[in-house]
C-alpha cells in the first residue's frame, strides 16, 4: 500500500475499502453519511451540522488529538481531553462557516437560535465520538448519526 492510500485508512489496510472485514466498514460509513446528507445540503441545517461534525470536526480532532492529547480521557483511555474539545470547536465553527455561506445565497436564514443549536449539536457528537464503545460501532457511523438526531430534536 502506497503512503497516499496509508494516508486515507487509519490501518493501512486494503480490505477497509473493501468492506472484507466487520472492522473495516469506516469508508463505506463515511461515504454513506455524507451521500446522505448532501441530499439535504444547502437547505437543512442538520445536513450542515452532520457533514460539519463528521468532516471537521472528527478530522481535526484526530490530528490535535494525536500531536497534543497527551491528557486522556478518564473513561476512554484511547481518547484525549483535547482532541474530543478540539471537535466539538472544530465541528461547531464550520457549522456556523457554512451557515453563513448558505444563507448569503439564501438557502436558510442564519439566526443565533441556529448558531445555539450548532454548538449543542457539536458537543453531543464530541462526546458519543468519545465514548468506549465507538469503535466498535465506527464513529463515520455514530457521529453523523448523533447530529442528525439531536438537530432534530433542536432544530
Amino acid at each position: 500500500m502506497s503512503k497516499d492510500e496509508q494516508g486515507m485508512s487509519k490501518v493501512a489496510d486494503p480490505r477497509e475499502y473493501l468492506g472484507c472485514n466487520k472492522f473495516y466498514y469506516a469508508a463505506t460509513y463515511y461515504a454513506a453519511a455524507i451521500t446522505l446528507a448532501c441530499l439535504f445540503w444547502r437547505t437543512s441545517p442538520i445536513a450542515v451540522a452532520a457533514i460539519c461534525n463528521l468532516c471537521a470536526g472528527d478530522g481535526v480532532a484526530g490530528i490535535v488529538g494525536k500531536k497534543f492529547g497527551r491528557q486522556k480521557l478518564p473513561y476512554n483511555k484511547n481518547k484525549s481531553i483535547v482532541g474530543t474539545v478540539t471537535m466539538a470547536i472544530s465541528g461547531f465553527i464550520t457549522s456556523i462557516g457554512f451557515m453563513y455561506y448558505f444563507a448569503s445565497f439564501g438557502y436558510i436564514q442564519e439566526s443565533w437560535e441556529m448558531v445555539f443549536g450548532f454548538w449543542i449539536v457539536s458537543v453531543a457528537s464530541a462526546l458519543v465520538e468519545s465514548l468506549p464503545c465507538v469503535p466498535q460501532l465506527d464513529d463515520n457511523l455514530t457521529v453523523p448519526l448523533t447530529s442528525m438526531f439531536v438537530d432534530i430534536l433542536v432544530f
